[in-house]
């Protein structure tokens, strides 16, 4: 009797997987583009089938038929629970304390959970002009919860972020929790950081701690891929390799043209 093989997957793939299972249990998350958009649209799909979309753009309660290219795209609005202006989104929903995860990509990520999406280099004559914050920064202070998903490196995992578009943990968890009573911030801050090597969570630091890695990744690899020593949890298992399923939902539904996974 044969036994049947594990599926081959990219790197790509097996960072959208394990992005979408953390939002098991979750129920109303505020979605970024990019990465972000197809890890939450796969999770609605599999772990999270009652779980609420939002779109910057004034969609709550998505439904799209198809992965949506940007927020502006017409289908986030078919099967809508409400569509209302961008302002009433942010300000009844978001800032009313009604998102329970916040669903982010980033240019580059401190170990705190500080994110750079506005320029590479100095802000008045940088290097690379980014897209800026969109709704990121109200994104990330408001909902009760921050994921990140972004492939990793030596240049988007930096010691200093060029740039703080959107506060994590700022130096660390007790200088950032004050400021958020200060502040009136609404959220916790960041949770969980997936990368293509592997998934992070944070300490009572408030720091970035890897707590799996991929499979074929390496403790090497991620340390050559950051800008500072990694903290690490007691026992680093292998992620849970991609199923058949997930992989058919990423090929056939929500990536065919292998828009984000190429």
């Amino acid at each position: 009797m044969s036994v049947e093989q594990p599926a081959a997957f990219s790197k790509t793939e097996m960072m959208i997987v394990a992005a979408a299972r953390e939002l098991a249990g979750q129920h109303v998350c505020f979605v970024g583009v990019g990465l972000p958009n197809i890890a939450v649209n796969l999770a609605k799909r599999t772990v999270a089938p009652d779980m609420e979309l939002v779109y910057e753009a004034g969609v709550f309660g998505a439904r799209p038929a198809r992965l949506p290219l940007s927020i502006g795209d017409p289908t986030i609005v078919t099967g809508a629970t409400a569509v209302t202006s961008m302002f009433e989104l942010f300000a009844f929903y978001l800032q009313g304390g009604l998102i329970d995860v916040g669903f982010l990509g980033a240019a580059q990520i401190d170990r705190f959970g500080n994110i750079n999406t506005t320029v590479i280099g100095e802000y008045a004559r940088p290097k690379t002009r980014l897209p800026g914050s969109g709704g990121a920064c109200e994104i990330a202070i408001n909902a009760r919860q921050v994921f990140v998903i972004m492939r990793q490196s030596k240049r988007s995992f930096v010691e200093r972020i060029d740039f703080r578009t959107s506060p994590g943990n700022l130096g660390g968890a007790e200088t950032a929790a004050r400021i958020r009573r200060e502040q009136g911030w609404l959220g916790r801050g960041p949770s969980v950081v997936v990368t293509d090597l592997g998934i992070y969570h944070f300490d009572e630091t408030g720091e970035m701690r890897l707590d799996s890695l991929h499979p074929g990744a390496t403790l090497e690899q991620v340390r050559e891929a950051m800008g500072w020593e990694p903290k690490l949890a007691a026992e680093v298992p292998t992620t849970p390799s991609p199923t058949a399923e997930e992989l058919r939902l990423i090929r056939e539904e929500l990536d065919p043209g292998g828009a984000y996974t190429s």
